[in-house]
């Protein structure tokens, strides 16, 4: 499970188990989890997340989206 960045306690990462679905990213903290596709930047799952938080969040996915595709694509053999 590669974990991608860490930005004041958020995890950003992907699973190894995640190779068959469209590339995305897991973020979690305290027992929170939000998974976003990296392409739309839409949120497919929220667990805990508050509408502020998840706008931080996508802030940052967003700055990172070019390399973390290419990190995808490089981990999953694309």
């Amino acid at each position: 499970m590669p974990t991608l960045l860490i930005w004041h306690g958020y995890r950003f990462r992907f699973y190894a188990l995640d190779g068959d679905e469209p590339p995305h990213i897991h973020v979690v903290k305290d027992g929170k989890s939000l998974k976003v596709w990296l392409k739309s930047l839409a949120v497919a799952r929220n667990v805990g997340y508050n509408d502020r938080e998840i706008e931080r969040i996508l802030a940052v996915i967003s700055e990172h989206r070019n390399e973390w595709m290419e990190a995808w694509n490089e981990f999953f053999g694309i």
